[in-house]
């Protein structure tokens, strides 16, 4: 049975949703919602770059409501929670790579109670936070015992990310160290991030204390720094790195973190990607323990990361891979531990 999805936004990750989506075998693009007027009316496969495909681009959502769709793909830059419960309420399940990867218990409740008459599921998913923070650190986690900890961390040139205003605005990358400081993005990104160390810690069995531990710390240039967002300035901000860690008693046990770098060349001393570049690490300490390196997710230039990059590819398709699993799941919120494991498709000329 084909399943109809609407899209919810068309930046870098609805973009490549849309793409997805047409290839996927189950799956039918029947919507889309924008939020500039100048998107209004164009074809949703123009605007992915791929063929059209036949539907219109709004932004009308009583619109979209009224479809009926069997999922909504839900990826704008920030979730608006009371239109997620629209959703939910109308029976209409949710993919979303923007939150929800594990709620707090309140609120996970709420949600239940919401979804159990009208039948919906909301998954959250992506890739980091998303897999790489929580599906395969449980999945490598399988085959240890003993564990004391775990990480997964990221290591990305923050050029490739299109999307410059969130780059200046709210990561306050080009400012002053202390300016950069104030930045709301350790809360920001500790939500959804503190929901992947929660997630891991349900996983493992284990209670993390009520407060995980954030640290923030930034780099500098040393020498002007060609950027999206413009010649970041010998002195100001041109590297971060942010870190979760959930504590048992104190005691390191779930470690998630990014490091976003301007580059490499003209970075204060310490920043740097090292030898093995840009990638996602995953490292289980127990008996045995063992690390994995990730790699492919990330561009081969700042300009094929502008065109399309790999790591915005994947959180999309993590997302359009999961929709017909959590069409087919119980009402509810449905994390990584409620599902089955997700597989992609085949390329449709392997098909038969």
């Amino acid at each position: 049975m084909t399943l109809r999805v609407v899209q919810w936004a068309t930046g870098g990750v609805g973009r490549a949703a849309i793409a997805g989506i047409a290839e996927h075998p189950d799956l039918e693009l029947v919507g889309c919602w924008v939020h500039s007027p100048e998107k209004v009316g164009v074809d949703a496969g123009t605007l992915a770059g791929v063929d059209p495909l036949g539907v219109a681009a709004t932004d009308d959502v009583d619109a979209l409501v009224a479809l009926q769709p069997d999922c909504v793909l839900y990826s704008p830059i920030f979730a608006d929670p009371q239109l997620v419960r629209r959703f939910l309420s109308a029976g209409i399940n949710v993919v979303t790579p923007v939150g929800w990867i594990r709620p707090p218990d309140a609120e996970r409740a709420e949600l239940d109670a919401l979804c159990a008459p009208t039948g919906a599921t909301l998954h959250g998913t992506g890739i980091h936070p998303g897999g790489v923070t929580e599906l395969l650190p449980v999945v490598l986690s399988a085959l240890s015992g003993s564990v004391t900890h775990v990480r997964a961390e990221e290591f990305s040139d923050i050029r490739t990310y299109d999307a410059p205003d969130v780059i200046r605005d709210w990561m306050l990358f080009g400012t002053t160290p202390e300016q950069a400081r104030t930045s709301i993005m350790v809360d920001a990104l500790g939500a959804g991030f503190g929901q992947s160390v929660r997630l891991v810690a349900d996983a493992l069995g284990v209670a993390l204390d009520d407060e995980l531990v954030s640290e923030h710390l930034v780099g500098v240039a040393t020498a002007p720094i060609d950027s999206p967002i413009g010649v970041i300035e010998p002195g100001l901000v041109a590297a971060q790195r942010f870190t979760w860690t959930g504590t048992v008693d104190g005691e390191p046990v779930v470690t998630a973190a990014v490091n976003w770098l301007m580059g490499e060349a003209d970075l204060e001393q310490g920043w740097g990607f090292g030898p093995e570049g840009e990638r996602f690490e995953v490292e289980v300490t127990g008996d045995p323990g063992c690390s994995a390196t990730f790699h492919g997710w990330h561009p081969p230039s700042v300009e094929a990361g502008l065109r399309r990059n790999p790591g915005i590819v994947a959180t999309a398709l993590h997302c359009v891979n999961s929709v017909p699993y959590v069409c087919r799941a119980q009402p509810g919120v449905r994390t990584y531990l409620d599902l089955p494991i997700v597989a992609g498709r085949a390329a449709t000329r392997l098909l038969r």
